[in-house]
């Protein structure tokens, strides 16, 4: 496992929901609440089982679904036999229609101390494109519930291109959220997943241009507010960039648990069983709730570490960077580093398939 001193994160997830959005293609259900509290139980026993060979916890995010949808006093009570560190960075998505000022308080008392909300939009006609149910109103509400109860880390998740989300719409939405002053920002272009209501009507699907404008924009107003891009997707204030996020651009370790949850530990990357049958039913006989893995060899975990690299600020040494790509390139942070450039961040794809 990793060295002492090492960031280790965990990721717990909430696989419950009370309507499932028209993008989603997450391992969520609308119709299992009645699963709830056998399925943090069986979480629980898997950090009972795990727990004795973890290091430091650093990091942990509980992700879904919905989690601010269960009981906050069973959803802490899963996450209180890790090993934590004490300058963890402990965040829970919520839903704003559900934060209520006793859940954060809950939150609060057991160590969380970063709430990623999601926002996506500021406009009711988008959410509901969407397929989103909560009301833009609620997103102040809940800010002032989370700033009362004293959290001091918050992040705002946006997503743009929706059908019938104008240029002026998502100007709106970024005016808007600034305004709250998030301590953190992303903001994610609407993609097509198979299987999902918004795959179903073509006439639906996002537009490379439009979202390609929007982001430009998104660059704009962030940075203009005192926001720095630290990710593609993401910016933040100074000191806030999410830590567990960054795991995962740097190829650090974490264990998921719970549903569909993947882990990397020693270069090996592996998830779990995709239903909360299956895995409750696994955690109650003591067996397995991998479904699969894999282990890259040495070649390949380098490429690897390079393309999630190029999606970061610290960008990648400039001898990675091909003649034909590096008018998308920049300097970055570190001293021989190349970056993308807003441009460049539009076409990381194509850069990243062409490293050396």
């Amino acid at each position: 496992m990793n060295e002492e001193g090492a960031q280790f994160g965990i990721y717990l997830h909430v696989p419950f929901c009370s309507r499932r959005c028209d993008y989603c293609s997450f391992a969520t259900w609308t119709d299992r609440e009645h699963l709830i509290e056998q399925y943090l139980e069986a979480c629980k026993t898997q950090v009972k089982k795990w727990s004795p060979k973890l290091p430091p916890i650093t990091s942990i995010f509980i992700g879904g679904g919905t989690p601010n949808l269960v009981p906050a006093t069973l959803l802490m009570d899963v996450v209180s036999d890790l090993p934590i560190s004490t300058d963890v960075e402990f965040t829970v998505e919520c839903n704003p229609d559900l934060v209520t000022s006793r859940q954060i308080e809950t939150y609060l008392e057991a160590g969380v101390n970063r709430i990623s909300l999601g926002v996506q939009s500021m406009v009711p006609h988008v959410l509901e494109s969407l397929g989103r149910e909560h009301d833009p109103t609620n997103v102040q509400r809940a800010v002032k519930e989370i700033r009362s109860a004293g959290i001091t880390n918050l992040s705002f998740d946006l997503i743009y291109g929706a059908q019938g989300e104008s240029i002026e719409d998502w100007q709106m939405t970024l005016e808007n959220a600034i305004s709250l002053k998030p301590d953190h920002v992303s903001a994610y272009a609407l993609t097509v997943e198979p299987g999902t209501p918004l795959a179903a009507d073509s006439h639906r699907y996002p537009e490379d241009d439009d979202q390609a404008d929007k982001y430009y924009e998104a660059e704009r107003l962030l940075t203009r507010a005192g926001y720095a891009n630290y990710e593609i997707s993401n910016w933040s204030q100074i000191g806030k960039a999410s830590r567990h996020n960054f795991l995962y651009w740097s190829q650090g370790e974490y264990l998921g648990l719970g549903v569909a949850a993947h882990s990397h530990i020693n270069q090996k990357r592996f998830w779990s069983v995709r239903t909360p049958e299956r895995y409750i039913s696994a955690i109650s006989e003591d067996s397995s709730v991998e479904a699969a893995s894999e282990q890259l060899d040495a070649d390949g975990w380098e490429l690897e570490g390079r393309q999630l690299a190029l999606r970061t600020h610290l960008g990648v040494p400039e001898e990675c960077i091909p003649e034909e790509v590096r008018y998308l390139m920049e300097p970055a942070e570190i001293d021989g580093n190349l970056k993308l450039t807003v441009e460049g961040r539009l076409l990381a794809n194509e850069v990243a398939v062409r490293l050396l």
